[in-house]
């Protein structure tokens, strides 16, 4: 019983298409080798799949340029003369923004100002002061942030020096240095022994 012909069309489900995609690419790729050892022959095969990632098969003796080049002169075509065009487009109309650019910037800088009239000057003239007044505002806020960084670390400095005070006065109302032994009648008291550059105490017991 004869095969029924299979008919040809595009696979609905994504996964079976991409599977079928995937063994079909590399049964091609497998003749192109094939057509390439035993003929001698040199292939180039290039290849997008549906999510867009490319596959290419290339012949070990040649390139893809040099087949694209034979391709072309083989057809009296050339098919970067177009993209080169683009690119020279492209480069022009860069160029001229660069050197709108340039010209915005002297102006600014007070050039190139012969040609300009009443209202191109008027118009300047706002675009300018606007610029000026963003940098004061901005001076400003730094000003700002600037004078409370000071104020903060002057507010530490006399909380320091408002606590050495306190300090300094505790010491002032114990000259003797009595040492609370929490119930001990016992208590010890001290006075500094007069010695150069010592800090010894000579104590004495008070006895109840």
């Amino acid at each position: 019983m004869a095969r029924g012909k299979i008919q040809i069309k595009l696979i609905e489900n994504s996964t079976n298409r991409q599977v079928t995609y995937s063994k079909r690419r590399n049964g091609l790729f497998k003749k192109a080798n094939e057509l390439t050892v035993l003929c001698d022959a040199r292939v180039s095969i290039i290849m997008f799949s549906t999510t867009g990632k490319l596959h290419e098969f290339i012949s070990p003796s040649a390139t893809t340029k040099q087949i694209i080049d034979q391709y072309q002169k083989t057809l009296g075509i050339d098919i970067w003369s177009t993209h080169y065009e683009k690119m020279q487009e492209q480069l022009k109309q860069l160029k001229e923004v660069n050197r709108n650019l340039r010209k915005e910037i002297r102006k600014r800088m007070g050039d190139c100002l012969n040609d300009l009239g009443i209202e191109d000057l008027q118009c300047l003239e706002r675009e300018m002061d606007s610029a000026v007044n963003l940098i004061r505002d901005r001076k400003y806020r730094a000003l700002t942030n600037q004078i409370d960084t000071s104020r903060k670390k002057v507010r530490n400095v006399e909380e320091i020096h408002k606590n050495l005070l306190h300090e300094l006065d505790a010491l002032k109302e114990d000259p003797y240095g009595l040492v609370d032994n929490g119930g001990d009648y016992n208590t010890l008291i001290g006075y500094h022994n007069g010695s150069c550059g010592g800090s010894n105490l000579t104590t004495y017991a008070l006895l109840d």
